[in-house]
């Protein structure tokens, strides 16, 4: 147990998956996260506020239905670009059985304006599901850059390098550390892609175990 003065804050890395339609306008990952809690009988242990607040109580698992009924402070830092949503939520390879979205995938410079317009309307379904915990709380706080990477808090090159990653001139562990210790307000906003040239982009090569690291220039 914890003592009765101890300061509990959660930082979420990479975590705010969406209930987000993908390229055929399906809700794939709506199914697969029903499948899921079904599964896994998990649905007793989603906030209770959340579940009886929707028709489908499955959807407390997306974080953007269960966030305002957190009261612990909370850090959300994330991609607007997340690789892992783009490849698997977005653009599956089920929701493009002839690889129109190969090369896109792998360099977002290769993406074609059709395809750039539908990244662009990714990111602002994101940032709409965080505009009331932006505006409204206090206690919590928010990276989110417009780097295409998957959880960057765990390499030092984006958590806390001379070349590291960067939003209003501050590093991902720079705007960490001002919200966990109280010092200022730290919710920090990137521009939309292409404009952020401190980017690390930590793209996964299809079929291998290792990450293929490009830098905006």
């Amino acid at each position: 147990y914890l003592p009765r003065n101890a300061s509990v804050k959660c930082l979420s890395d990479a975590g705010f998956f969406l209930d987000e339609r993908d390229i055929t306008l399906n809700h794939t990952m709506r199914s697969f996260y029903d499948d899921l809690v079904s599964l896994q009988g998990v649905e007793k242990n989603l906030d209770k506020n959340c579940t009886s607040s929707l028709v489908y109580p499955a959807m407390c698992f997306f974080p953007q239905y269960t966030l305002k009924y957190i009261t612990t402070p909370f850090f959300i830092l994330n991609s607007a670009y997340d690789v892992y949503q783009f490849h698997h939520i977005l653009v599956l390879s089920s929701a493009d059985v002839h690889g129109h979205w190969n090369r896109c995938k792998l360099d977002p410079a290769a993406c074609t304006d059709s395809q750039l317009e539908i990244l662009q309307g990714f990111r602002n379904d994101m940032l709409a599901t965080l505009r009331m915990f932006y505006q409204y709380s206090g206690r919590g706080g928010l990276f989110i850059n417009s780097c295409f990477a998957h959880c960057q808090s765990e390499l030092q090159e984006t958590w806390l390098a001379v070349d590291s990653p960067k939003v209003n001139n501050k590093t991902i562990s720079e705007a960490v550390g001002d919200w966990y210790y109280s010092r200022r307000v730290s919710k920090e906003i990137d521009c939309p892609y292409p404009c952020d040239k401190t980017c690390h982009n930590l793209i996964p090569v299809s079929g291998l175990p290792q990450v293929h690291l490009t830098e905006e220039v």
